[in-house]
C-alpha cells in the first residue's frame, strides 16, 4: 500500500479523521437522494484527487460498506499504484474486448477496484460509449458505492461527461495550488451539464488553522 493511504498507515491522524468526516457528510447528504456512484475529479492536474478518491474509499470499506473504486482517468491512471495492483488489464480492455471485468480485491476488506488499462485512442469516446454504461450498472449492482476517478474538468472532456453519468460529482483542490478562477470555472463547467455537485474538498490544508477535508 503507498504511504498516500494515511487511512491505512495512520488510522488516528486527523488527516484520516478528516476523511472520515468527509464520508459521514457524503452519507448524510444523500438521505433525500441515493449517492450510489460519485465522481471524485479536480479542476486541474496535481491537486491529489486520486489520494483524496483512494482515502474515501478506504473509509467507506472500513464502515463495512462494499466499494468498488473504478479509474476512469483513462489518460494518468494510478490508483492501481495506490492499491498495489496491475494495470496490465482493465476497463479498456474490457470494453474493447467485450471480455469479463478485471475487478481486483485490494488489501482492504471489502474495497475492490477495476483499474484504467491501457489508455485507448479516445477515452471520451469509451466513456460515452453504451458499453460503458454497462459497466457501470454491472458495478452498481455488486457494490453499496461506487467510486470514480475522472481526469481534471478543465484537462479534457471526460470528467464533464462522465458526471451526466452518476448521482453525485465530488472537486477536489489543493491549497496553495488551486487558483480560484480554475475551481469557478470547473464548478461552472459542472454545473452547465447539470452535474449534482456534492461538495468541495481541500487538501494540503494546514491542520492547525484548518480542516484537512472541507465538505
Amino acid at each position: 500500500m503507498a504511504l498516500d493511504l494515511i487511512t491505512l498507515r495512520d488510522p488516528r491522524a486527523a488527516a484520516a479523521e478528516a476523511y472520515r468526516t468527509l464520508r459521514t457528510n457524503i452519507q448524510f447528504s444523500s438521505i433525500e437522494r441515493k449517492l450510489h456512484t460519485i465522481l471524485v475529479t479536480s479542476s486541474v492536474p496535481d491537486e491529489d484527487k486520486s489520494i483524496a478518491l483512494a482515502n474515501l474509499a478506504v473509509t467507506f470499506a472500513q464502515a463495512e460498506q462494499r466499494v468498488i473504486v473504478l479509474d476512469c482517468d483513462l489518460r494518468r491512471p494510478s490508483l492501481h499504484s495506490l492499491f498495489g495492483v496491475s494495470n496490465d488489464r482493465g476497463l479498456s480492455q474490457a470494453m474493447s474486448q467485450n471480455s469479463d471485468l478485471p475487478i481486483l480485491k485490494t488489501e482492504v476488506d471489502g474495497l475492490q477496484l477495476l483499474p484504467a488499462g491501457a489508455t485507448p485512442p479516445s477515452p471520451a469516446d469509451l466513456l460515452s460509449s453504451k458499453r460503458f454504461d454497462s459497466v457501470l450498472r454491472d458495478l452498481k449492482q455488486h457494490a453499496d458505492i461506487v467510486l470514480i476517478d475522472a481526469p481534471p474538468v478543465l484537462a479534457a472532456s471526460d470528467a464533464a461527461l462522465l458526471a451526466t453519468k452518476v448521482d453525485g460529482v465530488v472537486l477536489v483542490t489543493r491549497a496553495g495550488k488551486t487558483r480560484r478562477d480554475s475551481a469557478r470555472e470547473a464548478v461552472a463547467l459542472l454545473q452547465r451539464v447539470n452535474a449534482h455537485l456534492v461538495g468541495v474538498v481541500l487538501t494540503n490544508a494546514k491542520l492547525e488553522r484548518e480542516r484537512y477535508a472541507r465538505y
